[in-house]
């Protein structure tokens, strides 16, 4: 009777649920910004912050696919500057607001092909993910640069940045709410149904965890690794289009935002050697990511000091991981 009454409380603390750290780092970021800019608490600022992250929290969700697998999607930011500064603004160099509609989707079509490619080479060809996606990241802004010859062609019309730059006005509560913050919800419970609501996700997470145990148990290893390189590749064009309409084209768009998109994964608790990682977390990571780099330009620090902080979260990710998978025996 003694033995199992001292069991319980270690049974309950076991139940309880257990919350992401990286919700708590959120919250005090945002403190610590409020803290040093009281306008932020304003719809205005803080909507206005929400805006800037859209476009990474999206891209984040759908990389999170690949590392769940177990591998890494280095070419991201190629594909957003290819399909956004050479295909979106050279093709609406007319200036003509009804291309709209038929460039977003082929500019979809162009990133299904690159994540199809990125899946064939790594999951038949047997190239480890990050060198395939590391030569396609090449290749893509080898093509961008010689098409548009260095600078973009031509300007996006109204009705393709609609999507990045476009505020719904007297909205009651919050005053305004941004039509990237839109496409964030939505994009994001999409990706979040398919990680965690189907059993496409539970087939992510066990191949990550275990590809020939998954095997072994029936799941297409192949096939699915294969749609989590497109499903990364789609969502780098839906950021990029998001992007673009934000800030406009250049050549570099897209630079630096398949290691942002890693980052936030990892913040978000994402085991980067595969079979952990959670997409509201990731975007909560992307948030958490994007506070991080206003705290440092509040404080006045300079611009590589973001990247001295992404390099140290990667390394102590990875370093932790690789801990992890040796204290499990794997």
């Amino acid at each position: 009777m003694t033995e199992q009454t001292a069991a319980r409380p270690e049974v309950s603390r076991r139940r309880l649920p257990g919350v992401n750290p990286v919700y708590v780092l959120v919250v005090a970021l945002l403190l610590a910004i409020f803290i040093m800019n009281p306008a932020f608490g304003e719809p205005t600022g803080y909507m206005n912050f929400l805006k800037r992250v859209a476009a990474l929290a999206i891209l984040s969700g759908g990389a999170l696919y690949v590392i769940v697998s177990g591998g890494f999607d280095l070419s991201v930011g190629s594909t957003m500057t290819l399909t956004l500064t050479v295909i979106g603004s050279s093709m609406l160099a007319s200036n003509d607001p009804n291309s709209t509609y038929w460039i977003i989707p082929l500019m979809l079509g162009i990133g299904l092909v690159v994540g199809l490619i990125n899946g064939l080479v790594v999951s038949y060809l047997k190239v480890p993910s990050l060198i395939a996606t590391l030569g396609m990241m090449i290749t893509l802004n080898g093509v961008a640069f010689m098409w548009s010859g260095g600078a973009p062609r031509g300007y996006l019309p109204d009705t393709f940045r609609f999507f990045g730059r476009f505020n719904i006005s007297d909205v009651p509560l919050i005053g305004i709410l941004p039509v990237a913050v839109i496409c964030l919800v939505v994009f994001g419970t999409i990706l979040w149904w398919g990680m965690h609501r189907t059993n496409y996700g539970r087939m992510l997470h066990a191949i990550g965890d275990n590809p020939q145990a998954a095997r072994l148990a029936g799941v297409p290893v192949q096939r699915v690794r294969i749609s989590a390189f497109v499903v990364s590749a789609l969502t780098a064009v839906l950021a990029g289009v998001i992007l673009g309409g934000r800030g406009g084209v250049s050549v570099d768009i897209g630079s630096g935002y398949e290691l942002q998109a890693i980052t936030a994964a990892v913040i978000g608790g994402a085991q980067l050697l595969g079979g952990r990682g959670s997409v509201p977390a990731t975007i909560a990571g992307a948030l958490a990511l994007e506070a991080i780099f206003t705290l440092l330009n509040l404080i006045g620090l300079a611009q590589p000091v973001r990247l001295v902080v992404q390099g140290l979260i990667l390394i102590g990710a990875v370093a932790l991981a690789t801990y992890q998978r040796k204290r499990a025996g794997r």
